[in-house]
């Protein structure tokens, strides 16, 4: 166990090196590094209400709503009234927001190609498996 310890402290620490390094090259040092997973949510949820968001980020309503005034304040994210219900509002991220996000999608294909760089075929089609098995299991408490 030991062992596996040091490993995930050492990737943790690889993964912060890479997003960093990514953050300024991109120039988008204003943000950290929890605000950019916020911005990557949106963006995978596709547009989400502030509950949504809430919800998928286990933080309360009125939490969300204050890191989303940030995000407005910078022009990162707006709010658009729902054309189904008037009285919801989702979240679209800006120009400036998408870019952010692909940044951070662009670190993430950068640690995937550094963490699969020596391995074959095979044992990347097993590493994934392993990974998914375990995000599947860290996912459900």
């Amino acid at each position: 166990m030991d062992k596996l310890i040091d490993l995930i402290a050492k990737l943790s620490a690889k993964m912060g090196q890479v997003e960093e390094t990514a953050k300024e090259q991109f120039k988008f040092n204003e943000l950290t590094l929890t605000q950019m997973h916020y911005l990557e949510t949106i963006n995978l949820l596709v547009n989400p209400s502030i509950t949504e968001l809430a919800a998928e980020m286990n933080l309360t309503k009125p939490t969300i709503t204050v890191i989303i005034d940030r995000f407005i304040e910078k022009d990162l994210v707006v709010k658009v009234r729902s054309d189904e219900d008037r009285r919801s509002t989702h979240l679209h991220l800006t120009e400036k927001g998408k870019q952010i996000n692909q940044m951070h999608d662009h670190a993430h294909r950068i640690l995937a190609e550094s963490m699969t760089k020596g391995l074959t075929t095979t044992e990347k089609n097993i590493f994934i498996e392993l990974l998914e098995k375990v995000v599947g299991e860290m996912s459900k408490g």
